[in-house]
């Protein structure tokens, strides 16, 4: 939001009016995109249907005569910005805090007394578990110190091995995970990994999961309308010609032939007529179906009277996709907090954000490098953390989040999605006997030995393998002692 205020800003500088420059903005034009107009024709086409021809010429002329202005200098006046008198006023909606209560008060003048201090969402989570009891002073006094006493001893101490830490806290409940897939609750035939398969998964950043599952939440206006819930799941899932049809060989007359199933077909909600336009646009069949005599089939005739060429055919016709998603299988409707929630056996989560009606906001995969590349790294963080809880949870594992989070934040602190594992983060330390003592201990040794690579040993591992004190915890301190002469 704040990019697009600075955006919007440095246009109305430029001397465009601010109802233009915020349809410019939401329309993806940058000032840098602005100046390839007169370069690029294809950004000039897209600039034209934006705005229209004559606000077109407007901006351009402000946009070039703005580049030849002098910067600074004695003489010239600063540019007046032109603002149109019916343009909405630019407000971006800040960030909003609950205000204090009179309860949230009383517990900060607590804590500012005896000069300590807890995160706001804590002094709002005692508040309001406090709030209807009738308390003393002397009682809201003992549970505020407790929760403060409690927050500094869960404090990270200085020169402590975080690393380690959340090392050992996430691999220790994981020895007790089980490795089996489990059913979906409540969802017929779909399951999905969970246990320490999924933990493995996620820490691995692996491309695509081992059972991809969307989570597909509908808009609130159509929560009830079965119907409508129906027609969305049937368009997301893909339908492939050997879902609706029976596909057969005619050597003699060199032809393929699908037969339908008509109740198949409006089960799907889809058509002969359908069908047959989308096979002749797909690639090796142009022009080369036509709906059967019986209007319940299409043939599709070979140009060639190639035996190959008709076993390609026949393959291009059985494995076609007619209708929906790449990617998602199947698509079960179920309900949820009396709202119907779509879950889909694959994923796509770029093509689903596309469909109408479905909430964006709350649309979920467990692909988090899906979500990298449609929502980006602070989403796929949020996601490593979120996957990694559940999992743990769905086990009865209690894991502090902490320790999940640091290892989330190791993963994507660098802009990108990176595995703990030898390709990720183990494989770029920069000590040599780190690295070597991970995995492949000779190829490591022998690497440096050629590129004469130099170990500061100042980890962890690297110390205790040459036998020195790692530089954590009192091992961080040197004291020295000068004695009196």
């Amino acid at each position: 939001m704040a990019t697009q205020q600075r955006s919007v800003e440095a246009l109305v500088e430029k001397g465009i009016d601010e109802k233009t420059a915020l349809q410019l903005v939401d329309g993806g034009f940058t000032i840098s995109r602005l100046r390839k107009v007169t370069t690029d024709k294809k950004t000039r086409t897209e600039l034209e249907k934006l705005i229209g021809d004559k606000k077109m010429q407007r901006v351009m002329q402000a946009i070039s005569s703005a580049a030849l202005k002098p910067k600074s200098g004695k003489g010239h006046k600063k540019a007046e910005v032109k603002r149109d008198k019916d343009a909405p006023k630019l407000t971006l909606p800040k960030k909003k805090f609950a205000e204090l209560t009179e309860t949230d008060q009383r517990i900060m003048k607590i804590l500012a007394a005896h000069k300590k201090a807890l995160p706001r969402h804590v002094v709002q989570e005692i508040s309001k578990r406090i709030e209807h009891a009738k308390m003393s002073d002397r009682i809201v006094k003992l549970i505020v110190e407790a929760a403060a006493d409690r927050f500094e001893k869960h404090m990270v101490d200085p020169n402590e091995s975080a690393g380690i830490l959340a090392a050992q806290s996430i691999g220790e409940p994981g020895t007790q995970m089980t490795m089996r897939t489990f059913h979906y609750a409540g969802v017929a035939e779909m399951n999905v990994t969970l246990g320490l398969p999924r933990l493995i998964e996620i820490v691995d950043a692996r491309r695509i999961p081992s059972t991809p599952i969307m989570e597909i939440h509908l808009e609130k206006s159509i929560k009830d309308d079965t119907e409508e819930v129906r027609r969305i799941a049937t368009n997301i899932e893909e339908t492939g010609m050997m879902d609706v049809a029976d596909v057969e060989t005619d050597i003699n007359g060199m032809r393929v032939i699908a037969h339908f199933d008509t109740k198949k077909l409006q089960k799907k909600d889809m058509t002969v007529e359908q069908i047959f336009k989308k096979l002749n646009s797909t690639r090796g069949l142009k022009g080369l179906a036509e709906v059967g005599s019986d209007n319940a089939s299409v043939v599709v005739k070979s140009d060639e009277s190639s035996f190959k060429k008709l076993q390609k055919i026949y393959e291009d016709v059985k494995n076609s996709s007619l209708k929906g998603i790449q990617g998602i299988e199947r698509a079960v409707i179920r309900k949820v907090e009396g709202e119907y929630v779509i879950y889909t056996e694959g994923s796509n989560l770029a093509e689903v954000l596309k469909i109408e009606k479905v909430d964006a906001k709350r649309t979920t995969t467990n692909s988090i490098l899906e979500i990298f590349e449609v929502l980006g790294i602070e989403a796929a963080r949020n996601s490593i953390i979120g996957e990694a809880s559940r999992t743990l949870g769905e086990q009865g594992l209690v894991v502090d989040i902490r320790h999940i989070m640091l290892v989330s934040d190791l993963m994507t602190n660098d802009g990108d999605v990176k595995a703990i594992g030898r390709h990720g983060i183990s494989g770029r330390k920069s000590s040599v006997l780190a690295r070597a003592a991970f995995e492949i201990t000779s190829a490591h040794l022998l690497r440096a030995a050629i590129m004469g690579e130099e170990d500061k040993l100042e980890g962890v591992a690297e110390n205790i393998i040459v036998g020195q004190p790692v530089t954590l915890g009192t091992g961080a301190v040197k004291l020295v002692w000068t004695p009196r002469k």
